[in-house]
């Protein structure tokens, strides 16, 4: 059995790529038969271990340094190390790279930004990641194709594997009996580029719909948002929703939902609804995890969305535009036979999006790298 190492932010941390670790981590590990997984966690821009995880285990428990990452990392057989700019110290990240100038076992980087037009440090770091990995991870066809056209790197080291989902069951919980008032619904951790004024203002536009709809926003506000902001954002989005006279339609709901409750809430919506505001975004986990929960999808026309919504999943639509934003809302809630097309089609998608069948082609990748032969420098 393979042992794997990580090197990322990791729960209780709240971000995307710590819910993506812990969840990677856990289908990975199997300690039933011999595999174990370790975590050195990232905490803003520091390495320290993690606490005890019946799934994971460190040996120290005193914060690290780039060395001593190494040396608790290089006691696994393969190092997955998530990649994001912010996550890491120094200039761009920059200080990952002592890390990995350290490491001596098969290293796979799982990259989750590929910028279309990055600055020239941030091209020399992410190119510095890839020259010390021995294999890299994109989570969109649209990711790959920018790593290639962007950096030095061969073909044959680049994989694409999506990001993961949790396994629902076939069968939609039942609805309260009554008239049903259909849930347009946006989760995730709230924050400025969101793009959630625009879902507001495109409520004015949907005020003839029987019954009305209701606009769930469901999430906490991001830590370093709430810490560098408060709740301002939010605050914002509620005065917004009183001035265009729709406060009544939108519901803001911080609750921290455990993954059984908060894909139940999912699977309960009639419209899953992605403004951002980012014309860049090459992968949503949200995204992902809204096509396997089968929902019909609308989302602003970042490249992830066209790219898993194009061949009928969902609705892609300009950013930024109300109007367009409550056409698509529209037809998704009142179109005959169009949300169970586009549940059927997300159903096709929804089986290589598990975090089962994710695990698997890591799990394949990384046996692959153990089996590739040593080249010994002359």
């Amino acid at each position: 059995m393979v042992n794997y190492g990580f090197l990322s932010t990791y729960p209780p941390t709240q971000c995307g790529l710590a819910t993506f670790c812990a969840a990677l981590l856990h289908h990975l590990s199997n300690p039933m038969a011999g595999s174990r997984c370790g975590v050195v966690q990232v905490v803003d821009g520091a390495y320290q271990t993690m606490r005890q995880d019946e799934a994971a285990s460190v040996i120290t428990a005193r914060p690290l340094t780039a060395s001593r990452a190494a040396e608790v990392l290089n006691r696994y057989d393969v190092l997955i190390i998530q990649h994001e700019y912010g996550i890491y110290g120094g200039l761009d990240g920059e200080d990952v790279l002592a890390v990995l100038d350290r490491v001596d076992v098969p290293v796979i980087a799982v990259l989750h930004t590929v910028l279309a037009s990055p600055t020239p440090h941030q091209r020399l770091v992410l190119q510095r990641v890839i020259d010390a990995s021995d294999a890299v991870v994109v989570l969109s066809q649209t990711a790959a194709a920018a790593l290639k056209a962007g950096y030095l790197i061969d073909e044959g080291r680049v994989s694409v594997i999506p990001h993961g989902a949790p396994i629902l069951g076939h069968r939609r919980p039942g609805r309260a009996s009554g008239l049903h008032r259909p849930t347009i619904l946006t989760w995730g951790l709230i924050g400025p580029g969101k793009g959630i004024e625009w879902a507001i203002a495109a409520l004015s536009h949907l005020r003839d719909l029987h019954p009305a709809a209701r606009y769930l926003v469901a999430g906490q506000t991001h830590p370093k948002v709430l810490a560098d902001q408060g709740e301002a954002y939010r605050d914002g989005l509620r005065r917004q929703a009183r001035t265009e006279g729709v406060s009544d339609l939108v519901e803001f709901d911080p609750t921290y939902r455990a993954v059984g409750s908060l894909m139940n809430m999912v699977r309960q919506a009639d419209v899953v609804l992605l403004p951002y505001d980012s014309t860049q975004q090459v992968t949503s986990g949200v995204l992902i995890e809204a096509v396997a929960a089968q929902r019909p999808v609308v989302a602003t026309g970042f490249p992830h969305a066209r790219e898993l919504l194009g061949g009928g999943a969902g609705l892609v639509v300009p950013h930024q535009d109300p109007q367009a934003m409550a056409h698509a809302i529209r037809r998704v809630l009142t179109e005959p036979g169009l949300a169970e097309a586009m549940k059927e089609r997300c159903a096709k998608l929804a089986p290589a999006l598990t975090w089962p069948s994710v695990a698997n082609d890591y799990r394949a990748l990384a046996k692959s790298l153990l089996a590739a032969p040593v080249t010994v420098a002359p």
